[in-house]
């Protein structure tokens, strides 16, 4: 995919064994279907760094590099923060993506494609345990469980809080039985992410944009100093509105053909930013580990909270999007799955995101 190409990606229900571990896929929701079935990030990489409380799982996106063997199975994984009060303005503390990567011929999947058929339930896996190297899950977060409940021994879990929420919801009930319910609350709901490209724009100029004039009144007596500085801050303050609200609008006018697009990927291209302020400069964007240099790779747009139900009397975790950086050279880590960056703008406090308008 060249820089000028951009794919989108949309939210639609499939069936669950299509958004497991074996079929690769890019989802929304849920629990994570780990890429690595080793070395998955551990309950303290997963902390939100604001409240320090289990983050939950967002997205995953399958992206592997073309002709670059390492990263022949490739996929990355964004978590966020339930808390809404962890959502302070342009704080990016909230939020955190991992990337994971494979070889073709690795020890966790076949060499061939996977089927395109529903497997045997008597072969379907267990989803609290990861198959290969035994690793148990949090029955809540799906992310590696390294505690058990003391009473049946059977159920793991992150850490204490996720332990103390499925008790309140179901375990209590529970325990013990044969049949235990999923503590679903703390998750998002499930959707795969499907992806078509976006369609290119028409460059046509007539009437597309007229620029604005700031207008100023200069008075007939001779102005003070002080009233000089304080009308020159004044043009100042207009003209950053003006530049501001052009980049809004053409946020607006970019996503308005495709409204219900949740993810915007374009490895090496630029995000589509919503206002003109907290852009990150290249200095804002640190190295990966390797040294080599991170470029922006895909951004999560503001229109996937419509079908997260995250609403809440008074607060909401929000964001006006998300943008993902990760190593340019996609380095190979192993079994490790490694920490990227994530730069979260919001919209300015004059700004209504689109997604929220009639």
């Amino acid at each position: 995919m060249s820089s000028s190409e951009v794919v989108l990606g949309f939210l639609d229900d499939a069936e669950p064994w299509r958004l497991r571990s074996p079929q690769f896929p890019s989802k929304v929701g849920g629990k994570p279907a780990w890429l690595c079935q080793r070395g998955p990030p551990s309950l303290s990489r997963l902390e939100c760094e604001t409240c320090r409380l289990p983050m939950a799982f967002l997205l995953q996106v399958y992206a592997p590099i073309s002709g670059q063997d390492r990263s022949f199975h490739r996929t990355l994984f964004v978590f966020c923060c339930r808390t809404p009060e962890c959502y302070t303005h342009n704080d990016s503390r909230c939020v955190k993506v991992f990337r994971s990567q494979l070889p073709r011929r690795n020890e966790f999947y076949s060499y061939k494609p996977p089927p395109e058929d529903e497997p045997p339930r008597d072969l379907d896996p267990d989803q609290h345990v990861l198959p290969v190297s035994g690793v148990k899950l949090c029955w809540v977060c799906g992310c590696p469980g390294n505690k058990a409940c003391s009473r049946c021994h059977t159920v793991r879990y992150c850490g204490k809080h996720h332990q103390t929420l499925h008790w309140k919801h179901a375990h209590k009930k529970e325990c013990g039985g044969r049949k235990e319910m999923e503590a679903s609350s703390f998750l998002f709901p499930e959707f795969e992410l499907i992806t078509e490209p976006e369609e290119e724009e028409d460059n046509g100029k007539g009437g597309e944009e007229n620029d604005e004039t700031v207008v100023t009144e200069t008075s007939a007596d001779c102005p003070s100093l002080a009233e000089m500085l304080a009308e020159t801050d004044l043009e100042e303050m207009a003209m950053h509105d003006t530049e501001d609200n052009k980049v809004f609008q053409r946020f607006k006018k970019k996503i308005a053909p495709e409204p219900q697009q949740v993810l915007r990927y374009s490895r090496g291209g630029s995000p589509l930013w919503v206002s003109l302020q907290h852009v990150p400069s290249d200095t804002d964007i640190p190295a990966c580990t390797c040294g080599a240099k991170r470029n922006f790779e895909f951004q999560v747009m503001p229109q996937v909270l419509n079908s997260l139900r995250v609403d809440s009397t008074g607060a909401s975790i929000d964001w006006g999007t998300l943008a993902i950086y990760t190593c340019s050279v996609s380095c190979n880590h192993g079994d490790q799955y490694c920490l990227e960056f994530i730069w979260k703008q919001d919209f300015s406090s004059d700004q209504q995101s689109p997604i929220n308008q009639p």
